[in-house]
């Protein structure tokens, strides 16, 4: 008679551990579920102690897997036997093209499949250090809540600079989308960077008129206010621009948005009064950030007050910024793609705390590490799916897809993280695609890429 094989241990009952246990649970592996939220102990951000519950917004965003990379995650996720999606699916309320769900509902299903499972084991404790070394597989998906216990543990083992508690992140825009008729290419004073390139950075000139009715926007604009329980410090490194241009209206000018040392090709004898300079963001080079331009701006006016600057003016955002309470590791330093941790490979990381963002994200490295932490129990050998699938290029960020010697930050799926295709030309009927339709076209092509890559890969597993 053969013999079960040892459970895993899942710390952390929100929507990347609870697909995590399901996963595991799937492939046939007994699991402990670890879950701190019980009757009379919660976070500063939870209401109760249900499995998978949503703190914040009640979306999953698009459900478009054609034309939107989320709802190619989702329709990805589907194809694995999510039960983060087909909870969401069972319950969800109107929302246009997007999938939102009645939260309570959709928690409550959740916790009722994972505790009716004969194999999954839900335990109400708290894991308040690194996990006792006869747990040799292990899944932390502990979330941007991580107690205080947890985190000082892994910060012991992996290092002080090694988990971030907030986020300061500046937008990061599309590389097809910045207008070069008007931004070029060059380097301050061309000084060449560690890879040798002295056109490292994308200039978007202003002149003075352009430069105070920037000024004034930003001022003008909605921020958002932080939560009671968030306590994000401001640094001098990494001020809010808004919070720079409250201090004066020439401290922007003297600070990220500088125009000396850059010489406008298309106009050398006219010096620019301010310059917006963008860097290089990914490896594949179709993301660059906005440098210096973290904000507490609300999502809207970001996109309104950003598409000010000339060069940008149509501009697409795979990522706002903003600045809030987080807590993710440096996973390209401390991950290998097994998502385990290097210093210590029986623990594994999942869901935000490993540098995603948003519920989705989360819960598609949930599932991921719960087949990968499953298959080794099982002896089995299980590389994550290819870079061209949604969740493979998440893999691909949080291990190393981000420029080298850039500070990590976490990201939400978009389609600058998966390799990039020619956008086409004709249709499939050997139509001409108007120009301004290709770059539509050309998200569907990545989208049907990335379903059949998928699928073979979960069919070759």
């Amino acid at each position: 008679m053969t013999s079960s094989p040892s459970p895993i241990h899942v710390i952390g009952g929100g929507l990347a551990g609870s697909e995590a246990a399901w996963q595991i649970a799937r492939a046939g592996v007994p699991i402990i579920l670890h879950e701190m939220r019980r009757e009379g102990v919660r976070t500063d951000a939870h209401q109760t102690d249900g499995l998978a519950e949503l703190v914040c917004s009640n979306s999953f965003r698009s459900d478009d897997w054609e034309y939107n990379a989320v709802g190619l995650l989702h329709a990805e996720m589907r194809a694995l036997d999510s039960i983060i999606m087909s909870c969401g699916d069972a319950h969800q309320v109107p929302a246009g093209g997007a999938l939102a769900v009645d939260r309570e509902g959709f928690s409550e299903a959740v916790t009722a499949q994972l505790m009716a499972h004969p194999l999954i084991t839900v335990v109400r404790e708290e894991i308040a250090g690194i996990p006792p070394e006869d747990w040799d597989n292990v899944i932390v998906s502990t979330g941007p809540l991580t107690s205080a216990a947890l985190a000082d543990a892994i910060l012991k083992t992996t290092g002080e600079e090694s988990l971030s508690f907030f986020d300061a992140i500046a937008p990061i825009v599309h590389a097809d989308s910045i207008d070069f008729d008007i931004a070029w290419r060059q380097s301050r004073y061309d000084k060449a960077g560690p890879g040798g390139d002295a056109a490292a950075y994308v200039n978007c000139p202003m002149d003075k008129a352009q430069y105070d009715a920037f000024i004034d926007a930003l001022l003008a604009g909605p921020k958002t206010e932080f939560k009671e329980w968030e306590n994000v410090p401001y640094f001098d490194g990494c001020l809010p621009i808004e919070v720079m241009a409250e201090r004066g209206r020439e401290t922007l000018r003297h600070g990220p948005m500088k125009p000396v040392g850059l010489t406008n090709p298309r106009n050398p004898t006219v010096k620019a009064h301010a310059i917006v300079q963008l860097r290089q963001d990914n490896a594949l080079g179709t993301l660059f950030n906005m440098v210096g331009f973290q904000t507490k701006l609300k999502y809207g006016a970001q996109t309104d007050i950003f598409r000010m600057i000339p060069g940008l003016q149509n501009a697409q955002f795979a990522r706002l910024g903003g600045l809030h309470r987080n807590t993710f590791l440096n996973s390209p330093k401390l991950l290998d793609r097994q998502l385990r941790l290097k210093a210590l490979p029986r623990l594994r990381f999942a869901g935000q705390v490993t540098g995603v963002e948003g519920y989705v994200e989360s819960a598609a490295l949930g599932l991921l590490t719960g087949r990968l932490a499953a298959a080794q129990r099982l002896g089995q050998n299980l590389a994550p799916p290819p870079p061209e699938t949604a969740i493979g290029a998440l893999v691909e960020h949080i291990t190393g897809g981000h420029m080298e010697g850039a500070k990590f930050q976490p990201m939400n799926i978009n389609y600058g993280l998966l390799p990039p295709l020619e956008a086409p030309r004709v249709d499939e009927d050997g139509k001409k695609i108007p120009p301004k339709d290709r770059g539509r076209a050309k998200k569907r092509l990545m989208s049907i890429r990335a379903i059949e890559s998928l699928k073979a890969w979960r069919d070759s597993a």
